[in-house]
């Protein structure tokens, strides 16, 4: 089971669709929702239920209405277990995964005309869907649920052409009929299954390699970031807790909201510790230039004199001038307090040490001021990070200051009889 949208409106209000699809059958449901809550996913639940049978486990990912109290309330109460996929890994339910796909594709061809018909054409797309001999089992869903063909418009066509007799058969010969027809496509259909999930074995199983793990083991954990969930990063070490089944690990998180998840195999790799490295001090000049490579030794020698003379200006330690005082003017009354972002562990050490540094220097200092602004690390092309500030809010209520910038025509014009231009870059602004 698995949801679907947000979609675009449609006329009645509907903007998600329920997927329910029957494993051992393949028979797809697929009901529309105005919202997906959890009290309107379990009354269709309930009613489909009322409609077919009580399944005896419902497979859901870890979604917060299928998470919720109201179906846990309900899955008791109809005597339903719950089995839920492991985080980041989809892979656990891909059937339904699949059938997602195929139903999105199927719609946005019926519905392309009108979009906002789309959950007016829900139930022919699925008569489609149904009446189509699965690959894996080599029966149509309809077929395997009730026990007969579906009578579709080609078989209304061909009834109007062969113009045959209707077959007239007692309950008992029809109910009888229908229970060996049951028993004898069952068992070509686990035959089939057999066969597809050797091949889809088979082929997963060329390009994997084995990965096991023991409880105590550090491991890292393959997630998405903050700053985009379609960006994944290795985070940790952490500890293996627990072993659940053969492809599943509980892992213990300090410091999360959830400090124990249970992972799948394919998202962990076991962390490897390097120890203490020493490495002979070698004797590193003054100020580290980067020459280009045409300049002659006169030139190069020449230069390194120059940046040794003025080493308070080339020096890579941002200096702090005393003589002017600069103040941000806000809107009165208003005050900008944003809670900070949230950091991967891949970056904290990078933020401890700047911070450290920067107190160190003088270039911040501890402040209890109502005043905060998150900070951001922006990657450098040399692997470091950016340390930088995101003062987005700040700015939408700071003072605007009129004061003229240069036009770049006119300081074109002035270089114009130059021979030499430098440009300078700040170490860093703050």
């Amino acid at each position: 089971m698995d949801l679907v949208g947000p979609l675009p409106k449609s006329a009645w209000g509907h903007e998600h669709i329920l997927v329910i699809l029957d494993y051992a059958t393949r028979y797809p449901e697929a009901i529309p929702l105005r919202k997906a809550t959890a009290k309107a996913i379990t009354q269709e639940l309930f009613l489909l239920c009322s409609r077919v049978v009580l399944p005896s486990q419902i497979l859901t990912d870890q979604g917060t209405p299928f998470m919720s109290r109201v179906m846990a309330d309900l899955c008791k109460l109809l005597q339903i277990k719950q089995l839920r996929t492991t985080v980041y890994h989809p892979q656990t339910d891909g059937l339904v995964e699949r059938f997602n796909q195929t139903l999105k594709q199927m719609l946005r061809r019926v519905a392309a005309e009108d979009k906002r018909e789309w959950d007016k054409m829900l139930p022919y797309v699925l008569f489609g869907i149904r009446e189509v001999p699965q690959a894996s089992t080599g029966f149509t869903p309809f077929e395997l649920l009730f026990g007969q063909q579906p009578r579709g418009l080609l078989d209304v066509a061909r009834e109007a052409w062969e113009q045959q007799p209707a077959v007239h058969r007692s309950t008992i010969e029809h109910v009888r009929e229908m229970r060996e027809r049951i028993d004898r496509v069952m068992s070509i259909v686990r035959e089939h299954l057999a066969k597809a999930q050797q091949a889809q074995q088979w082929h997963y199983n060329r390009a994997a390699q084995p990965r096991e793990g023991q409880p105590g083991d550090h491991v890292m954990v393959l997630v998405p970031t903050a700053a985009c969930k379609f960006l994944a990063s290795w985070q940790g070490p952490y500890t293996i807790t627990e072993r659940i089944g053969p492809i599943a690990y509980r892992v213990r998180q300090p410091g999360r909201q959830r400090e124990d998840k249970i992972y799948h195999v394919n998202l962990l790799k076991r962390s490897v510790g390097t120890g203490p490295q020493l490495a002979p001090l070698a004797h590193l000049p003054p100020v580290a230039v980067d020459m280009d490579p045409y300049l002659s030794a006169a030139q190069k020698s020449e230069l390194q004199h120059l940046v040794s003379q003025f080493t308070d200006v080339f020096s890579p330690q941002p200096g702090r001038t005393h003589i002017l005082k600069h103040d941000i003017r806000t809107a009165p009354g208003v005050i900008i307090r944003q809670r900070p972002y949230r950091v991967p562990e891949a970056r904290r050490h990078a933020i401890k040490e700047e911070v450290q540094e920067m107190v160190r220097l003088g270039t911040i200092e501890p402040s209890r001021s109502p005043w905060s602004s998150p900070i951001v690390m922006v990657p450098k092309p040399n692997g470091t990070f950016h340390f930088c500030n995101d003062f987005r809010r700040l700015n939408e209520v700071s003072e605007f200051d009129s004061y003229p910038m240069p036009r770049v025509d006119e300081l074109l014009d002035r270089l114009v009889r130059a021979r030499f231009i430098s440009t300078l870059d700040l170490t860093k602004g703050y």
